[in-house]
């Protein structure tokens, strides 16, 4: 058996005191045993965790070993003696450090602190980020915590009618979002405290072991409730603390209290972008702005950095969203005056500036956060393949937006991704490019119409990188559902965005103007044209065969239906004769190619006519040659992973309550 040979390969290096190679063959004959042969799975495992080997490995055996009721009395005394005891004198200092701080904190009112020993709960470190929770009166292993992952998992700020209220938030990132975002009562003239409802008093002191709860109390912003205390939300500040808010001013947001980003991302051209942003357009809790070249942006970070560094003065004219002429100098004054000044600071500025904030709620009781869609004429992606015959995507348009400085300096970060049926938008792109052919005029630069359909292929940014902090708290979400089902689907995506699902979001606008026409020809508002036209003249039958053949893994994970593709397999064979018919968008490529090369020189005694064909056959034949060889690579069924050899995963797809649907889900 294989699990044998590798087993006693393993105990043989193990006896002659090869402890590289033996943890080799431990990690191999654990990986055939588990969930088999526990007994070799707790001789491989306490090898790996005694001699080098991945730690972790070994402390998932444990775990899975306990929780299968394998000698649990010895694996728990391990497990307590390797990972917990350790680090128990750091546990129960920052848990009498949390207890000291909430003593003198005015606003819990549940003092009986129980004695270390007795909490209901003991965290053993898995590592640097995460914890597993384990139950002493159940004497059970919970699911591994991440406090401090960057992520909000729940909407907030779902109705802001009232003061903020949230249960049993024990996620340090959480606790710090809604200390960041939940403006001070004093800055909106009216009682506006956290109100953190705690249902169980143990396990919330059990959890003040792993939170840090100085900073979160700094500001007096929180107020904890315990269990039956949910009676007294919202308590009346005037009344119980003589505090009355009331008498204070509205204060205008700053621009340092702006700490959260909304990323729009532009997965490829035509997935309707505009009509999200049209969606998002007035919002009274969002600093919205159109689509704009991030190379635009890039440059005006720059020149505002140098202009202040230098003492120099900026002005914002140019970009006044909504006619307030005292905002330029009021943010340059802003600006000018701030210490240790970031790129952040300019860019918040500069979005302030441009953005249109007639509709903006200046007494709200959140932080109206930035909504961001960088645009870029188009997204390219490369396609690589490593050692590892692992596929590694690279796109230089991505690239650019992880090292725009601004973004680094966002503590919050929420992402959501339109995606539009591929060959909707391949068609709709190609049309679009047409057309700029078509009203070429001498004079102009001269286009050309590069392989859409070779970029859709390799455009693989629904899949994306965990390790990414771009994308940790990311969502995609459908164009078909935004037409056809725009209340299901704009009521979950708000949920996710952590927004209030508000009126602005029922209707498509643009600096408030109702339906606008974003481009030239383009459907207004929900009108679900956008989804059932064709573009037949851009894109032909052959071509979407190949695109959805290819892109199979998109339609099947985000319920598309094929159209065009039957289902068969296809071997290499069939491929390179599917290529060999392909026309629609080809064609299109190549006439804009001939059309360019109307006004090309060519030397001296050359046939221009021959040249042009000849020139025309070449860029024909490579293009054919980049199609199969891409198809090639794909058909091969690589792994997608990122630069560190992580697998690349599907961004999740954004889920509708099924209660809010107008219609059936488009398929």
């Amino acid at each position: 058996m294989k699990e044998r040979s590798a087993l006693a390969i393993a105990r043989r290096m193990a006896e002659l005191g090869e402890q590289g190679h033996a943890v080799t063959a431990y990690t191999l004959a654990l990986a055939d045993a588990r969930d088999r042969q526990p007994d070799i799975e707790l001789e491989a495992a306490l090898y790996l965790f005694e001699h080098g080997g991945n730690y972790k490995v070994a402390y998932d055996t444990f775990q899975s070993l306990y929780r299968r009721g394998f000698q649990r009395e010895h694996l728990l005394e391990l497990m307590t003696q390797a990972f917990y005891l350790p680090n128990v004198k750091l546990l129960k200092s920052r848990y009498e450090k949390n207890c000291r701080l909430l003593r003198k904190y005015p606003y819990c009112f549940r003092q009986d602190f129980p004695a270390f020993e007795d909490l209901p709960l003991r965290f053993y470190p898995y590592d640097d980020e995460s914890y597993l929770p384990f139950s002493v009166k159940a004497e059970t292993f919970g699911e591994r915590l991440y406090p401090r992952h960057p992520a909000v998992s729940r909407n907030f700020f779902q109705n802001l009618d009232k003061p903020v209220l949230a249960a049993d938030v024990y996620s340090q990132y959480e606790l710090e979002y809604l200390r960041d975002n939940v403006r001070k009562s004093e800055w909106v003239g009216r009682e506006n405290h956290v109100y953190l409802h705690y249902t169980d008093w143990g396990i919330f002191c059990a959890y003040l072991q792993i939170l840090s709860l100085r900073p979160l109390l700094e500001e007096e912003k929180l107020v904890f409730l315990i269990e039956d205390e949910i009676s007294q939300y919202p308590i009346d500040f005037q009344a119980r603390f003589g505090m009355d808010y009331s008498q204070y001013p509205v204060k205008p947001v700053g621009i340092r209290e702006i700490h959260r980003l909304i990323w729009h991302t532009q997965l490829s051209s035509h997935n309707g972008g505009d009509f999200f942003n049209e969606i998002f357009d007035n919002h009274p809790n969002l600093i919205a702005v159109e689509s704009v070249m991030l190379y635009h942006l890039r440059d005006q970070v720059e020149k505002f950095r140098k202009l202040l560094d230098g003492g120099g003065t900026i002005t914002f004219d140019s970009v006044i969203g909504d006619g307030d002429l005292e905002k330029p100098q009021r943010l340059a004054n802003q600006l000018s005056r701030l210490h240790n000044r970031t790129d952040k600071d300019i860019f918040v500025a500069l979005y302030l500036a441009m953005a249109d904030l007639r509709n903006l709620d200046p007494a709200a009781r959140i932080v109206p956060a930035i909504f961001f869609q960088p645009h870029f004429h188009n997204y390219h992606c490369t396609l690589g393949v490593n050692a590892q015959n692992r596929a590694v995507l690279d796109s230089p348009e991505y690239q650019e937006l992880r090292d725009f400085a601004p973004l680094k300096g966002f503590k919050y970060i929420k992402t959501f991704t339109p995606l539009r049926r591929p060959t909707t938008s391949t068609g709709a792109c190609v049309r679009f490019m047409q057309r700029q052919i078509d009203e070429w005029e001498p004079g102009k630069e001269l286009v050309t119409i590069p392989d859409e359909l070779a970029d859709r292929i390799l455009n693989r940014n629904y899949m994306v990188d965990w390790q990414d902090r771009l994308f940790q708290d990311s969502v995609l979400v459908r164009f078909e559902d935004g037409k056809l089902n725009p209340k299901a689907t704009f009521t979950a995506l708000a949920a996710f965005l952590d927004l209030p699902y508000t009126k602005s979001m029922t209707y498509c606008s643009r600096n408030g103007e109702r339906d606008p026409e974003s481009l030239k020809g383009n459907d207004r508002g929900f009108d679900p044209a956008a989804i059932y036209r064709t573009y037949e003249e851009y894109l032909g039958r052959e071509e979407r065969v190949y695109l959805e053949y290819l892109m199979g893994d998109v339609y099947r994970r985000y319920g598309y239906d094929f159209q065009y593709y039957d289902g068969a397999p296809m071997d290499e064979e069939a491929m390179n004769a599917l290529v060999g018919r392909l026309h629609g968008c080809t064609d299109l490529i190549l006439a804009s190619y001939k059309k360019a090369m109307e006004h090309k020189v060519f030397f001296e005694g050359e046939d221009p006519e021959q040249r042009r064909q000849e020139i025309l056959t070449e860029i024909g034949e490579n293009m054919a040659a980049k199609r199969r060889e891409i198809a090639g690579v794909l058909m091969r069924g690589l792994r997608f992973v990122n630069k560190n050899g992580a697998p690349l995963n599907f961004m999740p797809l954004l889920e509708l309550d099924p209660a809010l649907l107008e219609q059936p889900l488009y398929h």
